[in-house]
């Protein structure tokens, strides 16, 4: 069976960390309420071996990054290396440019993440597509997110599904972690709730979307990482990731 782990995604943190000193306090946070691994996205300009030093002296394991779609196709050595210095054995493309949100733009998509993931699992390293809402537009019988996958090949791009996003773009969450089985190493956790009719974001577990089907999918599907965002709290942010921590913990998670 998989092991299963919780991490924090840094992008939840990206306005307490803008500075190699901020990010070390913000850091050091993160531990001090039990987190024990990250998702490295959104934070300042730091040396990846700086930040691996800071990593390692708050117990911290980089278990993935978010990198840009541009980086991977045009400069996967660098990435590479990146993630060798940072130990981190999971990479994930964190959307498109605007102008590839098309049919023929989720084939092109699909052929050159394949490439880039190829290269990359020759070097350890797994490379995953992070989805938002804008994948779930129609392209005539399929949504974007579907071409992605089904165009792309399985053993070089897996899946890092979010399910906020999923939920938001009219998915089942659920669903598309069964879809992905074997294919879903990473998840981003994100819970939905209502305020004055509009959707917000809201911790795991505080809103509602249905955590014992989606847990269940994730189990089936062999995901290892749960990783908490929350792209807006309510709250600081660190609160925010603790409550989530807290609830997933009561949902079996650790």
């Amino acid at each position: 069976m998989t092991e299963t782990k919780i991490g924090a995604q840094l992008y939840t943190l990206r306005d307490y960390m803008k500075t190699p000193q901020d990010i070390a306090k913000t850091l050091c946070e993160l531990s001090e309420i039990g987190y024990r691994a990250v998702q490295v996205s959104g934070i300042g300009p730091i040396e990846p071996k700086e930040l691996k030093k800071i990593l390692d002296n708050e117990g911290l394991f980089a278990c993935a990054t978010h990198t840009g779609y541009e980086r991977l196709v045009g400069d996967i050595e660098a990435v590479i290396e990146e993630h060798k210095i940072l130990g981190a054995p999971h990479v994930a493309c964190p959307g498109l440019p605007p102008e590839l949100h098309n049919g023929e733009g989720y084939k092109k998509v699909a052929r050159e993440l394949s490439q880039a993931g190829k290269i990359l699992k020759e070097n350890g390293i797994t490379l995953s597509y992070h989805n938002h809402a804008i994948e779930f537009e129609k392209y005539g019988d399929k949504i974007g997110l579907e071409i992605l996958y089904d165009e792309s090949n399985p053993e070089y791009l897996q899946g890092e599904i979010d399910t906020y996003w999923v939920q938001y773009g009219g998915g089942d969450s659920a669903a598309w972690c069964r879809r992905l089985k074997g294919r879903l190493p990473l998840l981003h956790l994100k819970d939905m709730s209502i305020k004055q009719n509009e959707q917000i974001m809201t911790e795991v577990g505080e809103g509602n979307l249905n955590w014992e089907a989606i847990l269940k999918a994730c189990k089936q599907a062999g995901t290892q990482w749960y990783l908490v965002e929350q792209d807006v709290c309510q709250r600081h942010p660190l609160e925010s990731l603790k409550i989530s921590l807290e609830n997933m913990n009561k949902m079996g998670l650790s």
